[in-house]
């Protein structure tokens, strides 16, 4: 895998990379929307904690297909408050290190449930042994 953050793109705006390339045989997983609730269903109300289910969801998929944030090389963020994202980098960062996957951020009106403050997707892929 090598990330890209060619010279004509802007930098990036944050910690992630502008592209992803993956070369060669391995496995993919696509992690579906992860949103901040737990094992339960149960969603906490303050931001913070719902982030760190959500990223916290992600890797518990990941582990799942054999996988850890390391072969994450892509995620979207959604959020339904914009005063949330200053808040959601650190909880990000702490989640992936020092892994730089390309990144989306988006702003939406509202998810399914109307306790929920984020929503995280991921695609990974672990090269093939050998």
């Amino acid at each position: 895998m090598r990330y890209l953050n060619p010279t004509e793109l802007p930098q990036p705006a944050g910690p992630y990379s502008q592209a992803t390339l993956v070369e060669g045989p391995g496995a993919w997983v696509h992690v579906a929307g992860q949103v901040g609730i737990d094992a339960r269903g149960v969603a906490p109300a303050d931001f913070e904690a719902q982030a760190e289910l959500a990223w916290g969801n992600v890797l518990h998929a990941l582990r799942g297909a054999g996988m850890g944030m390391e072969h994450v090389v892509k995620t979207t963020t959604y959020l339904v408050d914009r005063a949330d994202a200053a808040a959601m980098r650190p909880i990000r960062l702490r989640h992936l290190g020092e892994h730089r996957p390309a990144s989306t951020l988006v702003l939406v009106a509202g998810l399914l449930d109307v306790v929920w403050k984020i929503e995280v997707e991921a695609v990974a892929f672990r090269p093939a042994a050998g």
